[in-house]
């Protein structure tokens, strides 16, 4: 009796050990096999190359793919500024999500800007047909990264700074259900400013199929995007605007809110959104035409989103 109990207790031993092994064996499997740095993925009939972080752990208990969080640059700056800037490399690093950073596709100066059709750029030049289409170009990423085995394709995220903001609401506006949720920083829009008057969104510029989650910051003191608008051909109208137009299209029935966080920050809110979703903003009183922004509460924002 006393054998047969002792050769379970081995097997059960073995079988445990195996099990571990095996599952063990399947995590690195499913870990993202592309290192940190410049990464090339097709686009078109080319390679074209994006920053990529990936985090050293993963987040505890998921060996799957991962959140993916794309970071758009400002006009005239570069993925790798965007990244050194925002600090949002520690965020991904502790909470195990990828970072992707790519370059804009139209050269300005030292840097690139992004095509958002009808709007001019920094140079004072509308996007031309023989520009990049930068909204392809970052659905393309989105789903280099799905195919790899990387990202979690429910859990997609945008974020950029002014002329990335900028994009960021545009792919909010055209392919809304390839992302999760979307985080413009100094760069809310909800469309192209009206020809009629520049001080409205022109509604047949953004006409979402689907639902988004909008997460947005600001400064008060930002004085090239000003939260109350300029009426100019690039801005116009105010960051309130867009979050109303937001509102509006989210389907959102209770009515807006307004609380302070925390001294010298205040959070605009609309609630009761289709699909879950919700659309915020949060501004800095003092803050100015930069990275305003609390990357965990970012985060914390962006991750209670998922697509089915």
């Amino acid at each position: 009796m006393m054998l047969i109990k002792r050769h379970s207790l081995r097997a059960a031993r073995l079988l445990s050990a195996f099990a571990a092994f095996l599952w063990g064996s399947l995590a690195l499997a499913a870990q993202c096999p592309l290192d940190q740095g410049q990464q090339q993925f097709r686009f078109g009939t080319t390679a074209k190359p994006s920053g990529l972080l990936v985090p050293e752990t993963e987040p505890s208990g998921d060996y799957g793919p991962r959140p993916l969080v794309i970071l758009l640059h400002g006009s005239g700056a570069t993925g790798e500024a965007m990244l050194r800037d925002s600090k949002l490399a520690q965020t991904a690093q502790r909470h195990g999500f990828l970072l992707a950073y790519p370059d804009a596709g139209i050269p300005a100066g030292q840097g690139f800007v992004w095509n958002i059709p009808g709007i001019p750029t920094v140079t004072g030049e509308v996007p031309g047909p023989m520009d990049r289409d930068d909204t392809a170009y970052l659905v393309a990423l989105a789903d280099a990264l799905v195919a790899a085995g990387c990202a979690d394709p429910a859990r997609i995220y945008a974020t950029g700074l002014s002329g990335g903001g900028r994009m960021v609401s545009w792919l909010g506006c055209t392919v809304p259900a390839r992302f999760a949720a979307i985080a413009p920083v100094v760069g809310l829009r909800a469309g192209n400013p009206s020809a009629e008057d520049r001080m409205r969104p022109d509604p047949e510029t953004c006409e979402p199929d689907a639902p988004i989650a909008v997460v947005s910051f600001a400064g008060l003191k930002d004085n090239t995007n000003p939260i109350a608008g300029d009426g100019g051909d690039r801005w116009g109208y105010s960051m309130h605007a867009a979050e109303q137009r937001w509102a509006q299209l989210n389907r959102c029935t209770e009515a807006p809110t307004t609380r302070w966080i925390e001294p010298g920050l205040y959070e605009e809110r609309y609630g009761g959104c289709a699909q879950g979703t919700e659309v915020i903003a949060r501004v800095s009183v003092d803050g100015a035409h930069s990275w305003v922004v609390d990357n965990e509460a970012m985060w914390q924002a962006l991750s209670r989103h998922h697509r089915d």
